[in-house]
């Protein structure tokens, strides 16, 4: 009897750590999909999918640039579109602390930004420092914080090169008529726009 007891309490022990793994693990990849959710909305202008990463209450801080959180996309949209033609925001190095329905996260970036006239490129890198929060089951962003760590200027001119542009690459639109919007995606499907 004692045996089975035990055998039994180490049942329950294993399967309540799995359920706590496996938590983690989501609230992990839902965090992760919220901070790449909001660099995908930045790059595409997609406002509605920018705003969807923050509560409505959220606060983002870019320099002394602060918005609340279902404002910062067209404030974002506008920057962009005055400094640039194309950019990408690419989230690398990502931490995260959870402690029950709060999360706080440190995402590298790299962004890199072609100019309007086509020519340069711009490259930051900087950290998205964010509390993430759980309501209602959606981890969403309650504050963020953007760091610059380095910028410097490049030389983009090979895009406008007949060597670049007779090959015919894709380049992204900044909304929704570029190609990652499309379900299911196709060869068919004319591309939006070509270097």
């Amino acid at each position: 009897m004692y045996r089975e007891t035990e055998e039994h309490l180490t049942l329950d022990s294993t399967l309540e750590q799995l359920q706590a793994d496996v938590r983690y693990l989501k609230d992990r990849i839902e965090i992760l999909d919220c901070v790449a959710r909001h660099a995908r909305g930045c790059d595409r202008h997609d406002v509605d999918l920018i705003t969807a990463a923050y509560h409505d209450d959220a606060v983002d801080e870019h320099g002394y640039a602060s918005n609340q959180g279902p404002e910062y996309g067209e404030w974002a949209n506008e920057v962009h579109a005055a400094t640039s033609k194309v950019h990408t925001h690419n989230i690398t190095t990502h931490s995260c602390d959870i402690d029950g329905d709060t999360a706080h996260t440190e995402s590298y970036v790299l962004v890199v930004l072609i100019g309007n006239d086509g020519t340069t490129a711009q490259f930051i890198s900087g950290r998205y420092l964010d509390r993430l929060e759980r309501r209602d089951g959606q981890w969403r962003i309650a504050i963020r914080r953007s760091t610059v760590e380095a910028m410097f200027l490049g030389d983009a001119r090979v895009l406008k090169s007949s060597f670049f542009t007779e090959k015919g690459y894709l380049v992204g639109t900044r909304d929704r008529s570029d190609l990652s919007y499309e379900r299911p995606l196709k060869l068919d499907i004319p591309a939006p726009a070509r270097w």
